[in-house]
């Protein structure tokens, strides 16, 4: 397939067909950047209320990079990987620093941030500052796997590199932006990852090479198996509050607030056991229920234990479920247990 009819096919079929999505009015580089962040690895309609919420709370870098990380995580819970908002801040923090607390405008400055990677610099310079910086994620190199027959294994770093230098030679210098979006919509929107390709709304399907083998396309590398562990989770309540604690500063949820837990499944007698040696005087075993959580290259089976105890130690932060709501950011893992109360 020659790259060279992409621009011309796609173009017009994205000005007609695209759709209206907020961070799409406007080229202020901040607000793009926050909504390519969000949008990494969320569907659109889940971050739409998430992006409007945190601009309206963190209008500008500087508010960004003040930001208290409890209310940070606030604005971020239930978007998940929370090391994307801690990286926000991060890049935020020396945006104020090293560039006067503006966004910087090439390049190689915007790929040296915190949490930035090739695509998200791509994404941000071409469409906020028109700069012919391609933009390849999973959807651009799913969608020239399918029009060019190409059984490259997308996952490859080799296969992306090529793909990006492919599409540098052909990005439009008038509308860069335009192409990038153009682009990820087609990917979105018409060659989609899950079930058949919707070929015949194609603006690329009279030359596309590989549209009776969309069920073989992209090849993609055998994925490893996710390690699995056991974790008990204690819902401990003193009348109306309940028992919360901060995660560690590193690692896995880091710095995010949590239900007790430790690892292994208790039972009810061991479950009573450990709520003593914490000096929480269990009064009642309520109930248990289970639950698991998928992280990228982890899954917790989870059991969760009811207990109501009589002593409020400093060992855990204890508060109303108002004040859970209101105040402590609970990663998914732990919120599906706050649901059950």
């Amino acid at each position: 397939m020659d790259m060279r009819r992409l621009p011309d096919a796609l173009l017009p079929w994205y000005r007609e067909h695209k759709r209206d999505l907020p961070w799409r009015r406007t080229r202020e580089p901040y607000h793009i950047w926050v909504s390519e962040i969000m949008l990494q690895q969320t569907r659109v309609e889940a971050v739409k209320g998430y992006y409007a919420r945190f601009l309206a709370r963190l209008p500008d870098i500087e508010s960004l990079s003040r930001c208290d990380d409890d209310e940070l995580h606030k604005l971020w819970e239930g978007l998940g990987y929370y090391s994307r908002v801690r990286n926000l801040k991060k890049a935020a923090r020396i945006m104020m620093d090293e560039h006067g607390g503006a966004f910087p405008r090439d390049y190689a400055a915007v790929r040296a941030l915190p949490g930035i990677g090739d695509y998200t610099a791509g994404a941000i310079c071409s469409i906020a500052f028109s700069l012919p910086t391609p933009a390849v994620d999973g959807n651009v190199l799913r969608v020239l796997s399918r029009l060019r027959a190409d059984d490259a294994a997308i996952d490859l770093p080799a296969t992306k590199k090529r793909v990006q230098q492919e599409l540098a030679e052909i990005y439009p210098a008038d509308c860069p932006g335009e192409f990038t979006q153009a682009l990820m919509e087609l990917g979105a929107t018409v060659c989609v990852p899950n079930g058949e390709p919707k070929c015949n709304a194609c603006p690329c399907r009279g030359f596309c090479e590989g549209r009776k083998m969309w069920q073989q396309l992209p090849v993609k590398l055998p994925k490893k198996a996710k390690r699995q562990e056991d974790r008990t989770v204690f819902l401990l309540r003193c009348g109306e509050h309940w028992a919360i604690e901060k995660r560690p500063g590193k690692g896995l949820l880091a710095g995010l607030w949590q239900f007790p837990n430790e690892s292994g499944h208790f039972s009810a007698e061991e479950a009573v056991a450990w709520a003593e040696k914490k000096g929480l005087h269990p009064k009642n075993v309520e109930r248990s229920v289970d639950r698991h959580h998928i992280f990228t290259h982890i899954r917790w089976d989870m059991r969760g234990w009811f207990l109501e105890v009589a002593a409020m130690t400093q060992d855990f932060r204890w508060l109303t479920l108002e004040q859970i709501d209101e105040q402590a950011a609970l990663p998914t893992a732990f919120r599906q247990f706050r649901e059950e109360i």
